[in-house]
């Protein structure tokens, strides 16, 4: 049943909890919600089969929650508080998080200010780009989800287009989001986060590049590399729930990564 938590900014972000047992808060990539990113790939099934519950929110601009049309509202700072307060409002003091994409972003940004609320943490989709991509890139993203005629899109472009003008979506917030300002932790906090964490990303995403790329920056972290899989493909694939579940069921909130 979908929930509301309201921001200190006034946005109301929708939440839901499903099952009994250790909480997995799940957190959907960009242009997605809790539905498309999560449960219809089979994510919620995986995990209540499994025995952890799981405590899904729409970030604002997706899905149930709000959607402003200014970037100043899409702050990745900001919405990493979002993850915070649907965590409070489904009464969860502590839990395993996990990202995709975007999401996975959001979630080192939640596990660098809010460590004493993450037991450990995943991020799917997350690899090199996080430490090359520039505000350019983003705003031909955000242009292209904006423009009438598609034709002279690059493919990325036109992906993200697609993706974004799906029915029930809204394109203006979506480009918001795109157009936010967004600095990555450096590579001294990223080094700084000791929690236990798992990287997975596609063998061809094209999109995230190589997990290893961020599991090697990370404190205490391990990659998986989920074979022939883009990044549209990856987070329903059986090879991320199988090292995610083994992540999660060896103790994941007690695991040390020797680093390489």
């Amino acid at each position: 049943m979908t929930e509301f938590a309201t921001a200190p900014d006034g946005v109301r972000i929708a939440y839901e909890r499903v099952g009994e047992g250790p909480p997995v808060v799940l957190v959907h990539g960009f242009g997605s919600n809790r539905f498309q990113n999560w449960r219809s790939p089979g994510w919620y099934d995986t995990l209540t089969s499994a025995g952890y519950s799981v405590v899904a929110l729409d970030n604002r601009g997706h899905g149930e929650s709000d959607k402003p049309h200014e970037p100043s509202a899409y702050s990745e700072e900001r919405m990493a508080e979002d993850v915070a307060l649907a965590m409070r409002a489904a009464g969860c003091e502590r839990a395993f998080v996990m990202g995709y994409s975007m999401g996975g972003a959001i979630t080192l940004r939640l596990t660098h200010a809010h460590s004493e609320r993450v037991r450990a943490a995943i991020t799917g989709g997350v690899g090199a780009s996080y430490f090359t991509r520039d505000e350019n890139w983003r705003t031909a993203i955000a242009e292209g989800i904006l423009t009438a005629d598609d034709s002279p899109l690059t493919p990325v472009q036109r992906m993200f287009r697609s993706f974004a003008r799906q029915a029930g979506k809204d394109p203006v917030a979506l480009a918001a989001c795109m157009r936010a300002s967004r600095q990555p932790l450096s590579r001294e906090q990223l080094a700084g986060l000791s929690l236990p964490m798992l990287a997975v990303c596609g063998e061809t995403d094209d999109v995230s590049g190589p997990a290893e790329a961020l599991a090697s920056a990370l404190g205490n972290a391990r990659a998986v590399t989920v074979p022939r899989r883009d990044h549209m493909l990856t987070v329903g694939d059986k090879v991320y729930m199988q090292a995610v579940l083994q992540f999660l069921n060896d103790g994941a909130d007690r695991l040390l990564f020797p680093q390489p």
